[in-house]
This record gives C-alpha cells, sequence and structure tokens, in this order.
C-alpha cells in the first residue's frame, strides 16, 4: 500500500537561503535541458523525405534523451560550481520532470488526451523539488534530516504508521511557507480493492448539479459552500493594496504574498469539504454510482 503525509516545515534562515537557491538553479536547469529538447525536434520533426525544398541543414546530434542529459550533468557542474551544492538525485529528478513533461506532449494517457506543448518556468514558477531515495530514519523526533541541507524541523501533527517506510521526499513551495511530502508504503498491507455486488441496498446515487453541489438518490443534498464568493470582499481589498503597489518593490511583492494566502485559504476549504464530503458518502453506501457528463442525456451511470 502506498499513501502520503505532508507536515509544515520550519526551516531557519540559512536553510531556507538553501532551499531557495536549490529552487532557483534547478528552474534554469529545468529551462536548459527543456530547450535542448525543443532545439532538436524542431530540427529533426519531420523525416528527410517530408522535409520541404528550403530547409537548413541541421547540425547532426543524437537525439537528447533522459540518460543523455543525465550524463551531461557532469559537464554542468563542471562549468558551473554552483550545482555541485545541490544533491545529485535532486539534480536527476529535475531531468526526470523534463522527459515526463516531453513524454505526454506526444504520449496519450489512458483516457486517450494529450497534454499541451510544455513550457518554460519563470522565476518563482518552478516550487518543489525531490529526494528520491532518503535514509529510513531521517525523522528524529520533531525534525527531518534532509542531505545537503541539514535538519529541519517540522511540525508532525500526526505520526507515521507503524510498518510504513519513507520511499521519496518532496520539499514544495507554498504561499504561507514550505511543506515536506513523504510518500509512504507498507508492501504487507495489501491494496485498497473491492469487489462488492451492486445492490439496491448497498448502492447510493450521485448527481453533480449547478445549484446544489450534488444530489444523491436517497433524495438528500449537499449545498455548495460558495467558499469563494465569501472570500471576494476580502480579495477585493487585497488586490486593490497591490494594484497601487510599484513593480519590483518590496511592498507589492508582500501584497502578492497576501493575495496569495487567502487564494490557498479558499483552495483549503474546498479541499477539506470535499474530503469530509467523500467520507459521509462512503459511510452510507458500500457502492457510489455517479452519472456520466458525457452522456447525462441517456441517464446512465458509473460507479
Amino acid at each position: 500500500m502506498r499513501t502520503a503525509y505532508q507536515y509544515k516545515l520550519r526551516p531557519n534562515k540559512e536553510q531556507l537561503a538553501t532551499i531557495e537557491m536549490w529552487l532557483e538553479l534547478l528552474r534554469r536547469q529545468y529551462n536548459y535541458r527543456l530547450g535542448e529538447r525543443f532545439s532538436w525536434w524542431e530540427e529533426n520533426r519531420c523525416p528527410v523525405n517530408a522535409c520541404p525544398l528550403v530547409m537548413p541543414i541541421p547540425q547532426l546530434r543524437d537525439n537528447p534523451d533522459y540518460y543523455s542529459q543525465k550524463r551531461d550533468l557532469v559537464n554542468t557542474k563542471d562549468k558551473f560550481p554552483e550545482y555541485k551544492l545541490i544533491h545529485s538525485q535532486v539534480l536527476q529528478d529535475c531531468i526526470k520532470r523534463v522527459k515526463l513533461a516531453f513524454d505526454r506532449w506526444f504520449k496519450a494517457d489512458k483516457s486517450g488526451h494529450k497534454l499541451g506543448k510544455p513550457r518554460f518556468k519563470g522565476k518563482g514558477r518552478y516550487r518543489s523539488f525531490t529526494y528520491p531515495q532518503i535514509k529510513l530514519d531521517c525523522i528524529e523526533e520533531n525534525h527531518i534530516n534532509l542531505p545537503k541541507i541539514g535538519k529541519v524541523k517540522l511540525i508532525q501533527h500526526r505520526p507515521i504508521p507503524e510498518g510504513f517506510i519513507i520511499k521519496t521526499v518532496t520539499i514544495s513551495r507554498k504561499a504561507d511557507g514550505y511543506y515536506v511530502t513523504l510518500s509512504l508504503e507498507d508492501k504487507s498491507v495489501p491494496a485498497l480493492t473491492f469487489n462488492v455486488e451492486p445492490t439496491l441496498k448497498n448502492t447510493l446515487g450521485i448527481d453533480m448539479g449547478l445549484k446544489e453541489f450534488l444530489v444523491t438518490s436517497e433524495g438528500e443534498s449537499v449545498p455548495i459552500p460558495q467558499y469563494y464568493r465569501k472570500s471576494q470582499k476580502r480579495l477585493k481589498t487585497l488586490q486593490k493594496r497591490l494594484s497601487r503597489k510599484k513593480k519590483g518593490s518590496k511592498r507589492r511583492l508582500k501584497a502578492v504574498k497576501a493575495v496569495a494566502k487567502q487564494h490557498k485559504k479558499v483552495a483549503d476549504k474546498r479541499k477539506d469539504f470535499h474530503f469530509k464530503t467523500a467520507n459521509e458518502l462512503l459511510s452510507k453506501a458500500d457502492v457510489i454510482a455517479h452519472v456520466d457528463a458525457e452522456r447525462r442525456a441517456g441517464g446512465k451511470l458509473k460507479h
């Protein structure tokens, strides 16, 4: 079984500067590797027998893939010594993100949908990095030992379940600070798979609406909480303050953070509402069936 726990971090000034430096260097590396792939694709995206009559001959070179770009990190560290400060596996994970972003552009997912063309990360848009491997005893009381960063204080609001081991660690930046996400695994616990035969007694149907959040087959309705509408007055005030600030100033940056924090509050309320609503529905029935939006006219259900 695989699950994830997220905790709030309380880094000191030195650790905070290190994390921010890592994010900026990783952003530059991400953009550089993505640019390498775009450059090769623009020059070699059509076969020789289908090229236009007038076309510059591209430089002969291999397709930059995950393995070649990962090997080239040695040259990056030689030219830019500051990259030696970043943990090697964290730097390799950045190359993996480029690969996944590029692959999702060409390959369709299980539903047959393709994602758009990957974009370069602007300043402040690279918000997380991952340790693919970490020591099992990295958490000591209320601190987590991050390689090349040190022991960072965290708010462990709930203990890690017994038997679960830490597989990966992700440090992410949000509007109100930094968080650590622990990916946990316990192979002795089977995956949650249920083979329940749907019947009239153990099945509950739901229909998502516009006037109501959802309506169940038993006639119960869950109203839309309207968290965003309720916070619009506060957001309007914060946006006015932001519009008066001079671009590039520290006060504008402070106002931007205030707006971001307010949006995060709305997002957290929505997430909490969704989890509680789902838990309440699952406590009432073993099988939940919902109306397929694409086949709403036919009244067909999915469960």
